[in-house]
Formats: C-alpha cells, sequence, structure tokens
C-alpha cells in the first residue's frame, strides 16, 4: 500500500521539479546561448576576414602590427589606469594606428562597413537624420 502513495507523491515532486526548472531553458537560451553564438559568430567572421587578406596585405599586416605594438606599448604611450603603476597597452593608439597604416583590424573594420551601411540607408531615405 505504501507503494501507491510514493507514486502520486514521487509524481507531484518530479512535475514540480520541471515546472520550476522550464524558467531557467528561457535564462540560458536568451543568455549563455545567446551570447555564445554571437562570440563564435564574431570568431569565424573573423578569421574569414584575415584569411580572405592576399599574401602581400598579410606581410603588411604583420609588419604593422609589429610596429604599431611597439608604439602602443611605450611607457609615455601607456593609459593609466588604478591598480596599474606601469599604465596598459593603449588599444585606441594601436587600433588607429593600424587603420592609419592601411591594415585595420577586424573589429575596426566591421564598424566601418556598419557605418557605410547605415549611409547607404540614410541616402535611401530609409534612416531618418536623428538632428531633423
Amino acid at each position: 500500500m505504501q507503494i501507491h502513495r510514493a507514486k502520486p507523491k514521487l509524481l507531484i515532486v518530479t512535475s514540480l521539479t520541471l515546472a520550476l526548472n522550464a524558467c531557467s531553458i528561457s535564462d540560458w537560451y536568451n543568455g549563455y546561448y545567446a551570447e555564445r553564438a554571437a562570440i563564435i559568430k564574431d570568431q569565424k567572421d573573423s578569421h574569414a576576414y584575415y584569411e580572405a587578406e592576399s599574401p602581400q596585405m598579410k606581410a603588411l599586416r604583420k609588419q604593422n602590427d609589429a610596429y604599431c605594438t611597439e608604439l602602443a606599448s611605450k611607457p609615455e604611450n601607456r593609459e593609466s589606469r588604478t591598480g596599474y603603476p606601469n599604465g596598459v597597452f593603449n588599444e585606441g593608439m594601436y587600433n588607429r594606428c593600424m587603420e592609419e597604416r592601411g591594415t585595420p583590424p577586424y573589429g575596426i573594420y566591421a564598424s566601418m562597413q556598419a557605418e557605410k551601411r547605415r549611409a547607404e540607408r540614410r541616402a535611401r531615405g530609409e534612416i531618418v537624420p536623428e538632428n531633423q
């Protein structure tokens, strides 16, 4: 007889557990999974961007990277931050240097392409400028 009482209790406990865990599934999907998928997509796009370059451009990028890294790492160009007495690498200077020398990093290239798309949409009248 006790076996018969245990089955409904087990069923109720299992049902409640599944119902409460269903809420966290959406949190997992919208948080962890979506973020992970975005990171993977960005890594694939970045890899494709660098692999599509010609050998001459890869050599120029390597040369520019060495120069810009040295420039941004110099003590006088380091950014001061709390907790870092010697400062940190000046990433803004590095990105600007690479862009000016004709080999922008993928992040800068992607933002340039997004700005071009916004300008084209503005020209077609799909986006109304904010200052009007």
